[in-house]
């Protein structure tokens, strides 16, 4: 009997062949949601069983679809339409929550772990079954109801060895949402102090302060805090080129080592002392702060502060205001910030060079945070794919 690559020490029975109509059967807890007494959860690919996005409307759905089902502690729920993309929920949690009716809910059988169950059902082996087995006409419209899984033939190990296997993923789950829920929190509080530390419009300071700064803020109009660079050349194995593609929206950290790239173009020089704003479609936030030489090739403006700290200048770059004014650009498809309006706009900026240099220091510290939180969950994300792909069969 096959077994798997990677198993816990002691562990040596042969795994065993089931159908998976042994190991679980289906539940129909049926619930109504009009008495208000359950929370209404969804099902996504990404993140299992989670809270209902806000974007829906809970009455409307109530009044449409009064098939709900409920999803107790240790069960097991999955979208028939799209388990070709691995999309299973665990509840894990001490309370029960409803669920539409078109998703499929599922108890453990005796003898089997729920969490191992759960974990397996979205390893990369179980997902090529449901692709062989899934039935319907177009690729996309392809199902797995119940009676269609409960056919699929696959090897079990024996219940010890499942206990501690679901025990890792369960334990490895936890982390990566523990640093996934600091990510977000961390996101937060930036976009929070970005609020709370650049003056609203008509103050004169902002809500939050660091201690030691009394004095008030002045408007000085932003082509006189920066000026644009326009000096081009062609990038080199010491000049690297920077495109849009190759930094991550919203966050300004580079998504891959640019220093690899063998294609040579043309754009901007910047020499590290400068900042990078995306102008091409302001409302994706591309904007960069490099410590390093290179090419900014595309719709990039390079941004050298004038008698300005240039942190401060990456922040301001960021804020609500300067967002709003980049946005109302040229162009439909293909719009573009609008630098001979941007020059034109006051902005508030701190007197004294210290208080900038301090403002941009904390934001930056905040931004090594949650790259730290994100760094450490992709790197459990990739363990856990690794273990997905070998710890069963």
């Amino acid at each position: 009997m096959k077994n798997p690559k990677i198993r816990f020490k002691g562990c040596t029975e042969d795994w065993e062949q089931r159908k998976l109509g042994e190991v679980f059967e289906q539940t129909t807890n049926f619930v109504n949601l009009d008495e208000g007494k359950m929370e209404l959860w969804s099902l996504t690919v990404e993140d299992g069983l989670t809270p209902k996005s806000e974007r829906y409307n809970r009455e409307f759905l109530v009044k449409k679809d009064t098939n709900f089902k409920e999803v107790r502690p240790g069960d097991i729920v999955y979208n028939p339409m799209n388990m070709t993309l691995g999309a299973v929920g665990y509840n894990g949690m001490a309370k029960s929550v409803a669920v539409s009716g078109y998703y499929t809910t599922m108890v453990a059988n005796a003898g089997y772990d729920s969490y191992y169950i759960n974990t397996w059902l979205k390893s990369p082996y179980a997902i090529s079954l449901y692709k062989t087995f899934a039935t319907g006409s177009l690729k996309e419209k392809q199902r797995v109801q119940f009676p269609t899984l409960s056919i699929i033939p696959t090897v079990f190990p024996e219940s010890e060895e499942q206990k501690k296997i679901g025990l890792f993923f369960e334990r490895l789950d936890t982390l990566i949402t523990l640093h996934q829920r600091k990510c977000e929190e961390a996101k937060k509080l930036k976009k929070y102090m970005l609020q709370k530390m650049f003056p609203k419009d008509g103050a004169k300071v902002p809500e939050i302060r660091f201690a030691g700064f009394t004095d008030d803020w002045e408007q000085r109009k932003f082509g006189k805090l920066a000026v644009r660079e326009s000096d081009c050349d062609m990038s080199s194995v010491d000049k690297p080129c920077v495109e849009y593609e190759d930094v991550i929206a919203n966050e300004g950290q580079l998504n891959k080592d640019i220093t690899l790239k063998e294609v040579q173009k043309k754009g901007i020089i910047f020499d590290g002392s400068q900042v990078l704003y995306g102008k091409l479609r302001p409302y994706l936030h591309n904007w960069l702060n490099p410590d390093f030489m290179g090419i900014a090739v595309g719709d990039w403006w390079v941004l050298r502060p004038v008698e300005l700290d240039k942190s401060f200048l990456y922040r301001l770059i960021q804020t609500q205001q300067f967002n709003d004014v980049a946005n109302q650009s040229a162009g439909s498809k293909m719009p573009r910030a609008d630098w001979n309006l941007i020059a034109e706009t006051e902005f508030m900026v701190p007197r004294i060079i210290e208080e900038q240099v301090k403002i941009g220091e904390y934001l930056t510290n905040l931004d090594t945070l949650i790259t730290l939180h994100q760094r450490k969950c992709d790197e459990l994300q990739n363990i856990k794919k690794y273990m997905l792909q070998n710890m069963f069969v």
